[in-house]
């Protein structure tokens, strides 16, 4: 939890309105040139989730005002259609996936052209500007009003709440522990870096399926999970650049060399995924590995 007006889950963002707050009109908006000025509704062929067809501005009347960017012309719904009955506590869930972000104090410029050619820059779903002259830019993310936010803090990797036993019950399943990782139902907010560097660490190939492996094995796979997730994200507070070890390497630390694949489940997303052979070894197919306590 940020404060009492946000909540943090995994990859959603709650932000809280109570209902006194003011809903209105954005009048001027406060994008830069660059954006104002931009071909939304050539973003808006790149990009499936919409906002509505108006901008919209909710303020606390000094804390901060949020300021939702239309990006096309073709959608049938808004976010002021879909708001709670007055009088009932609002809250705007952000969901960012695979690809969403946040920039603070900046917006996202274009980093190559896109398929027609244009260099245009990203147009954001979101903006919200706080009392102080700082804002907020959110890209690439789908958002809800609700009555409350809707999260389960049991399958998020790093709530006090996090519910471990459940996390080993879903690894141990007979498919390979990769797929099982970013299953937002068992471990939310878990992404494609970290299910590379906990694999890797745990000595895990990423196809082993999670029959197959120890009790023993799936702790360490849990414990890594935590551990580095825990420590990129304080590293992140404390301005610290944390190096992985197997994410886009070309070696292990051991100097072996690495292997790169997509994997997923099928019919669903294909992730690129890192593991070194030696350090990682295939499992037999029928037998589990035997792992020595002593």
């Amino acid at each position: 939890m940020v404060d009492s007006h946000a909540q943090v889950h995994g990859k959603k963002l709650f932000l809280r309105f109570d209902p006194d707050e003011e809903t209105r009109s954005p009048g001027n908006s406060p994008l830069p040139g660059h954006l104002q000025k931009g071909a939304r509704k050539e973003e808006a062929g790149d990009q499936k989730q919409t906002l509505g067809p108006d901008s919209q501005k909710v303020s606390d009347q000094s804390s901060w005002s949020l300021e939702l960017v239309h990006s096309g012309d073709t959608c049938s719904e808004c976010l002021r259609e879909d708001s709670p009955a007055g009088g009932a506590e609002r809250w705007l869930q952000v969901s960012f996936g695979l690809f969403g972000s946040i920039w603070v104090n900046e917006f996202s410029r274009a980093k190559k052209a896109n398929k027609r050619g244009d260099w245009r820059d990203p147009i954001p779903r979101l903006v919200l500007h706080f009392g102080g002259g700082g804002f907020l830019a959110f890209y690439n993310c789908q958002m809800s009003w609700s009555s409350s936010p809707v999260v389960k803090p049991t399958s998020d990797i790093l709530s006090d709440k996090f519910h471990r036993g459940q996390a080993l019950e879903a690894l141990g399943k007979e498919q390979p522990v990769c797929y099982t990782l970013l299953d937002q139902r068992y471990f939310s907010g878990l992404g494609n870096i970290i299910k590379n560097e906990a694999l890797y660490r745990a000595g895990i190939h990423p196809l082993s399926l999670g029959s197959l492996l120890s009790p023993w094995q799936l702790e360490i796979l849990v414990d890594h999970v935590v551990e580095f997730s825990t420590d990129w994200l304080q590293g992140k507070f404390q301005g610290r650049q944390n190096h992985t070890q197997i994410y886009q390497k070309e070696q292990c630390p051991s100097g072996h060399q690495v292997m790169k694949a997509a994997f997923g489940p099928p019919g669903g997303f294909q992730r690129l995924t890192w593991w070194c052979p030696q350090c990682q070894p295939s499992l037999p197919p029928s037998e589990p590995e035997q792992v020595s306590l002593s």
